[in-house]
């Protein structure tokens, strides 16, 4: 018992000083919120780790979304980069084909590009999107689960 109140003694002061308050920390290992089921279909979270900081320039998000889940097209004014850290993604530029897109893959859509990114039909997704803070996203055109089910079967199958 004695050594037990000396080592608390001696550790208490370690706690008072060894986080201070001053720092700005979030923590990416947060779900996020809930995202409202305007923009998408299925079950999204985001949580922002980086808010329009004007020393560096950009904001950075963390979005999961879960299996069968989709964003509509869209475009930024700036450029978009998505860092895939978890799970499985479709991912297709206007114009282009779909591709999906895998743990540690990177992607930098040009500013002004339509697109759309989602979690695949089987697997959630969970991604970084780093970005411009000029100008929210801009929506385009609603991504029909009709159009989602046909790139899911011609990515599957191949």
């Amino acid at each position: 018992m004695k050594n037990f109140i000396f080592t608390l003694f001696i550790l208490s002061p370690f706690y008072f000083y060894s986080q201070k308050s001053e720092y700005s920390i979030v923590s990416y290992l947060e779900e996020g919120t809930k995202a409202p089921n305007t923009h998408y279909i299925g079950e999204a979270w985001l949580n922002p780790l980086i808010r329009d900081d004007k020393d560096i320039g950009y904001n950075m998000t963390k979005a999961t979304f879960r299996a069968n889940s989709t964003l509509d097209w869209h475009k930024h004014t700036s450029d978009q980069i998505l860092i895939i850290v978890e799970g499985e993604a479709y991912y297709q530029e206007r114009g282009k084909e779909p591709v999906i897109l895998k743990v540690g893959d990177i992607i930098k859509c040009k500013k002004e590009t339509e697109h759309w990114h989602s979690s695949t039909k089987e697997s959630l997704v969970t991604y970084l999107a780093l970005y411009g803070g000029e100008q929210p996203t801009i929506w385009t055109e609603v991504l029909s689960q009709e159009y989602y089910d046909k790139v899911a079967e011609k990515l599957n199958v191949n």
